[in-house]
């Protein structure tokens, strides 16, 4: 009787899979582990902001206000800053697209979030009741920017009363390049009281104690920006101071009315 030859111990026998010398193949407890351990390092967030965040993109894309990849928004949960990723369509957000920050803005987990984190993070810094924060590349609004500002404290007139009741004054930022931390300290050492800003050349920023807020603000910032630009050279009728105070005493906005025009 003849008998097969008997592998080595070394050697795999035919058909099975070897594993390297000194090698123990991962078990599916291991496997699990790490699994488990990779979903215990990412940050606990609120599900529902994330949904708050990527239904306000696609609604500010929808009213024409951002145009392709160029705005970003942010979203204040707890002691987290969720954010969007750079280079994303505000259009076509995803929960993926959605970045978390702390507070100081270290990068938890999720993309690379946009280069202006530091416009963000200074504008919460200034007021605690700031939950939201929308910035925008809008037409109307890019174009006003590249204009000297209507005064010192804010580069849009009180045109109309909207504009005043959900934005108030928005002094004009220099320039800096975009994703400048410069940006960022600008707006956290402006001696203003504000809620929006607009930024030379570049757009404008605006904050509010909800997305929903925020989001409002930054249409009517906007739409204040795009009336400017329709008056020039009219000499529009603008507010009166009686009219502005109480405009911002009822809706907690701002507006310093003994500040001079600019020219």
């Amino acid at each position: 009787m003849t008998t097969e030859p008997t592998a080595p111990a070394d050697q795999a026998a035919p058909g099975s899979q070897a594993v390297p010398t000194g090698s123990t193949a991962p078990t599916d407890q291991a496997v699990a582990a790490a699994a488990e351990a990779t979903t215990a390092s990412r940050p606990t967030v609120d599900v529902h902001a994330v949904d708050r965040l990527v239904a306000a993109g696609a609604r500010l894309a929808a009213s024409g206000i951002s145009p392709g990849t160029s705005g970003n928004l942010s979203l204040l949960d707890g002691d987290r800053v969720l954010m969007t990723g750079t280079g994303t369509d505000l259009g076509h957000l995803t929960a993926d697209d959605i970045a978390v920050l702390d507070r100081d803005g270290a990068h938890l987990h999720g993309p690379r979030p946009s280069k202006e984190v530091a416009m963000h993070l200074a504008m919460y810094a200034r007021d605690p009741a700031f939950s939201a924060t929308v910035h925008v590349h809008s037409p109307s609004a890019m174009a006003l920017s590249c204009l000297d500002p209507w005064a010192e404290h804010s580069a849009v007139p009180p045109i109309t009363p909207y504009f005043v009741m959900r934005v108030g004054q928005t002094p004009l930022i220099p320039y800096r390049m975009p994703g400048d931390p410069a940006l960022g300290q600008l707006i956290a050492e402006h001696p203003r009281t504000f809620r929006g800003v607009l930024l030379a050349n570049h757009g404008l920023v605006v904050s509010g104690s909800s997305v929903d807020d925020a989001l409002a603000a930054a249409v009517e910032f906007e739409e204040g920006c795009r009336v400017t630009l329709a008056t020039l050279g009219h000499a529009p009728n603008l507010l009166e101071p009686a009219a502005i105070a109480a405009l911002t005493a009822k809706h907690g906005t701002t507006w310093d009315v003994d500040t001079p025009v600019v020219g």
